[in-house]
């Protein structure tokens, strides 16, 4: 839930997709949800699509993070996994999808047309006339 506390998601935005593993349907996890306003999310059971987007997520994360490296201590591992997912794949990774943008360049860029879009939205205020 880092990406939770880390933005500003309203109730109902986000939603946590995952496939039928206990993990994922026990009663703590799914309360842990609910409580972040959360909406929680499974694919049919048996339906390998679903996990697709995961399974190139983990081949991507071991060509790019893990091969080649050695780690002393679970801990150091874990440590290389936070700092590449949160710090480099989920923010500065460009992605052909946001139009080879990385998240963090394709949110800025979204906010500024936003931004712009309001500024020309407003009418300026007209004089008040005298006599």
């Amino acid at each position: 839930m880092t990406c939770a506390a880390s933005r500003e998601v309203e109730p109902g935005q986000l939603i946590h997709h995952a496939d039928h593993g206990c993990q994922y349907t026990s009663i703590k996890l799914t309360t842990r949800l609910l409580r972040a306003g959360v909406q929680g999310s499974m694919g049919s059971v048996g339906d390998s699509y679903d996990n697709a987007l995961a399974e190139n997520l983990w081949m991507i994360t071991k060509t790019e993070c893990i091969r080649g490296r050695v780690f002393a201590t679970r801990a150091e591992a874990n440590l290389a996994l936070f700092e590449y997912i949160d710090g480099f794949y989920n923010s500065r990774r460009i992605q052909k999808r946001l139009g080879y943008l990385s998240p963090i360049e394709f949110e800025e860029k979204h906010y500024a047309e936003q931004a712009a879009a309001e500024r020309a939205n407003l009418k300026p205020r007209q004089p008040a006339l005298t006599s």
